[in-house]
């Protein structure tokens, strides 16, 4: 039989051209040649592997017949041929490595600005003279987070290691994100971390000392301009935008320049009451569409959402109105750029459609109108009204083993997050700590999650003070939110099924018969070591960082596990 080494070398031929032409057209076949003999290649191991993997199914399911015990599906074969995992076995893969999770760093805010602490750092001094509500991170977001890319192929995370199946355009869109976190507090200083310098610091263990000289950006305010919102641009990754309460000012920083003047300030138009005074109002939210034209949505706290088009100047171009007195909490924008969700203190979460509609006199031509000026500018307020109001109060009373155990009535709702594995699912957060998820197609309340108030284990808690903000992981529906009794975070399963031990028509008697499930799909508290306000999560590898009521940041993750061979560099 002949052997591999009796093969003899394939040899190269040479031919001599007359012309560069000649040259370019032999060289364009010859790689043409290896192209066709590289696709012959890859469809005979395509066809490989699906054949291996339809003869494994076969014995699978002729073992079954012929045993009581089964053996357990192989599913990477599956993977391998189509380069795509099924979507309950990337939530079961992903499930399992965020209950894994756990606190590996903390950073705490005593930074120095010049030799000198800065004004979050001196607060933090005087923290038992001061008012709860005064102190804390007020927001956290991670840079351009493009979600769509990560729906589509998905995340599995083993252990330490995580692998993504994307394709080269996919990573190329992606590599940009995740890099740098901006967090600001409300006694007025705006960070931007580099999540790389936070995650190898978190190597270091407890008690080792920050590099200061790592921080990106360190603007410190003096009272009076502290914020509670920040928000990445998604179209420029150098741009974020802050809101305050108590200001009626969309302010924009670019990192780039590192100044601590915004580079641009949108304001709100002036409204006068009755006897000629300004009405003061705030801004309690921001939200940047990730098409090109970087409109700026933000609320204020009268039930008005103004609209920015920021290359028609500073003033807002519309103002979107509710059809009550409703002070706004949170907004959030839709995949389509084009339909608004807000959030507020009646438990109402209104939806706005920016296309218009059939009352919508704006995207009508002025052939097909015929209106007097009254009438137009009726038309015109009734297309900034909401498409549609819905309240949670009565969507929750439907829930019959809700609504025997509790009373049910309207509250305020912190925050809302679309879902970006499953854009049909709004989550909501109130204020007595209750989490769920309203089916915006159906629109019914699918999830819940009601931990005990804080009152019942007589927790003297300042956190219900502050407005929480929770966040969804990239993938696989899961949801963490900061507690309001103790110090953690709940890590809760919000997959749209039916297996998920929130959803409204869980059956926990026959989730408990298969043994499959019954140690997945479940909740988890991560015990932290201090109050959470908010959380963040990567939009890469899923990893949190939450801001707490001291204005310390922790990493959430997976703990860290050093080789041997790095273990054995370390001892030399």
């Amino acid at each position: 039989m002949r052997s591999h080494k009796d093969t003899p070398a394939p040899t190269l031929s040479y031919q001599v051209v007359s012309s560069p032409l000649k040259a370019v057209e032999t060289g364009h076949k010859v790689r043409m040649d290896l192209i066709k003999k590289s696709k012959l290649r890859y469809q005979w191991r395509h066809r490989r592997l699906q054949f291996c993997y339809l003869r494994r199914v076969r014995d699978l399911k002729l073992g079954s017949q012929g045993s009581e015990d089964t053996v357990r599906p192989w599913k990477r074969s599956l993977i391998e041929v189509n380069g795509r995992l099924d979507s309950a076995y990337r939530h079961e893969l992903y499930s399992r490595v965020a209950h894994s999770y756990s606190e590996i760093g903390k950073f705490s805010h005593f930074y120095h600005l010049n030799e000198n602490p800065c004004i979050t750092h001196m607060m933090q001094i005087q923290s038992l003279y001061q008012c709860p509500t005064m102190r804390g991170v007020a927001g956290l977001d991670f840079d351009n987070r493009v979600r769509s890319l990560i729906n589509t192929f998905g995340l599995v995370s083993v252990h330490v290691q995580c692998y993504f199946i994307i394709s080269d355009l996919c990573l190329r869109d992606s590599s940009h994100q995740g890099i740098f976190l901006v967090s600001v507090t409300r006694s007025g200083c705006l960070m931007v971390h580099d999540f790389e310098s936070l995650y190898c610091q978190s190597k270091l263990g407890p008690g080792s000392a920050e590099d200061e000289s790592k921080h990106v950006v360190h603007f410190s305010y003096p009272p009076g301009r502290e914020f509670d919102v920040a928000r990445w641009n998604p179209s420029n990754q150098n741009e974020v935008a802050c809101t305050s309460r108590k200001h009626d000012q969309v302010l924009i920083f670019d990192i780039s320049y590192m100044s601590p003047k915004p580079t641009e300030v949108l304001q709100t138009r002036q409204k006068l009451s009755i006897i000629g005074r300004k009405i003061s109002r705030g801004l309690s939210d921001v939200a940047i569409t990730s098409d090109e034209d970087s409109r700026i949505f933000s609320p204020d706290t009268l039930g008005m959402v103004h609209v920015w088009d920021r290359r028609a100047g500073v003033s807002p171009c519309i103002e979107l109105s509710t059809d009550r007195y409703d002070s706004i909490k949170s907004i959030q924008i839709y995949v389509d750029n084009q339909t608004i969700f807000g959030a507020g203190k009646e438990g109402i979460i209104h939806i706005w459609d920016l296309r218009g509609g059939r009352n919508s006199s704006a995207f009508q031509s002025r052939k097909d109108v015929s209106l007097t000026r009254g009438e137009l500018e009726l038309a015109m307020a009734m297309s900034q009204l909401p498409l549609a109001s819905l309240h949670l109060a009565p969507k929750l009373q439907k829930i019959a083993s809700l609504k025997a155990q509790s009373e049910i009535v309207p509250k305020e709702i912190h925050s809302i997050d679309v879902n970006p594995s499953s854009p049909h699912q709004l989550a909501f957060h109130l204020d007595d700590g209750w989490s769920g998820v309203l089916d915006i197609y159906k629109s019914e309340v699918t999830h819940v999650h009601c931990p005990p108030p804080a009152w019942l284990d007589g927790s003297n808690s300042s956190a219900d003070l502050i407005l929480r903000k929770p966040s969804w992981l990239p993938t696989s529906s899961i949801y963490v939110v900061g507690s309001m009794s103790e110090k953690g975070i709940h890590v809760l399963d919000f997959h749209p099924s039916s297996r998920s031990p929130c959803h409204v028509d869980y059956d926990e008697d026959t989730q408990r018969n298969e043994k499959r499930d019954k140690c997945n799909h479940r909740n988890k508290f991560v015990s932290l070591s201090e109050t959470v306000t908010g959380c963040a999560a990567h939009p890469l590898n899923g990893m949190i960082v939450a801001g707490t009521q001291n204005s310390s940041l922790l990493l959430i993750a997976q703990m860290h596990c050093s080789s041997s061979s790095e273990t054995a560099e370390g001892e030399l």
